[in-house]
């Protein structure tokens, strides 16, 4: 079950992306599950929950998580990157493992939807779909108008500042958010230098370009109507209010679509490997 196998796989336009498959690694693709990363986390942040995942599908399941571009071991995002660089990419990863079902945390989530979106009549539609607090901005669900402060503060070097506007405007109604701005970003700047902000302060420019990516363009809820029946909506109990607003919106609009509300659930959930979301996720896979 301990196995892990890593390989690094060329994309459609000269770049790469580093893949890690967790499991039974040549687990064939009825029984393999794509996990798709939330902005500024890197695959190996993964880790612990990809392998929580593969034993709790069980013996001959494997999953794969794959570092999106600007992050990890894979390359830089293009010039002209968008979400059809993520949806490229995805396809790039399907063809590389065969896997039949898909995963997406957050940004990841989004980037899962308009991907599945796009394959509607083609091969690449997949068994089984779930979503874990989708970060898609539907119907304007997601207030986008902090992003250019951000990316002001990111192009500055403003670290504590960037990183003020990001967790406020992320996580509008925590306790985080009602923190005036310049005492969050004193605070910021404390904390910036720790491991974990120093890997953001990393990621920084890279989610610029795929939080622009995935919240700029309102999407407009009946366009996701064409996703599989089977999909699985999930949100966390105590993550912040527009994951569940954004999760019930698609819910309605895509029949057959089931939604799950996980009581204890946080937005960090997935990474944390939170045993009640592990078991949930598991058991609508291998359902």
């Amino acid at each position: 079950m301990g196995r892990v196998k890593e390989q690094v796989v060329p994309t459609h336009d000269g770049g790469r992306l580093a893949l890690y498959s967790y499991g039974t690694v040549d687990a064939p693709g009825e029984r393999r599950v794509v996990l798709i990363g939330g902005a500024f986390l890197t695959a190996l942040i993964y880790r612990p929950f990809s392998q929580a995942l593969a034993k709790g599908l069980g013996h001959g399941w494997a999953v794969d998580v794959y570092d999106r571009r600007g992050r990890g071991k894979s390359s830089e995002q293009p010039a002209d990157y968008s979400m059809a660089t993520e949806i490229a990419d995805l396809r790039t990863v399907l063809d590389t493992t065969g896997a039949r079902n898909i995963l997406g945390h957050s940004l990841g989530g989004s980037v899962a939807l308009n991907a599945v979106q796009e394959f509607t009549g083609s091969g690449y539609v997949p068994d089984k779909l779930c979503v874990y607090d989708a970060a898609v901005n539907i119907d304007g669900s997601i207030d986008t108008a902090w992003l250019d402060d951000f990316e002001d503060a990111v192009d500055a070097g403003n670290v504590g500042h960037a990183l003020a506007r990001l967790k406020k405007g992320m996580q509008p109604a925590t306790a985080l958010a009602r923190i005036p701005e310049p005492v969050l970003a004193g605070l910021m700047a404390l904390v910036s230098r720790t491991k974990v902000n120093r890997m953001f302060r990393e990621l920084m420019p890279t989610g610029v370009g795929e939080l622009r990516a995935a919240y700029d363009e309102a999407e407009h809820v009946r366009d996701f109507a064409v996703l599989p029946a089977n999909t699985h909506f999930m949100v966390g109990g105590k993550s912040p209010g527009y994951y569940k607003v954004t999760a019930r919106r698609l819910h309605a609009a895509v029949p057959g679509s089931t939604f799950e509300l996980s009581p204890k659930g946080f937005h960090g959930s997935i990474p944390a490997a939170v045993k009640e979301l592990v078991t949930d996720i598991s058991e609508y896979f291998r359902g």
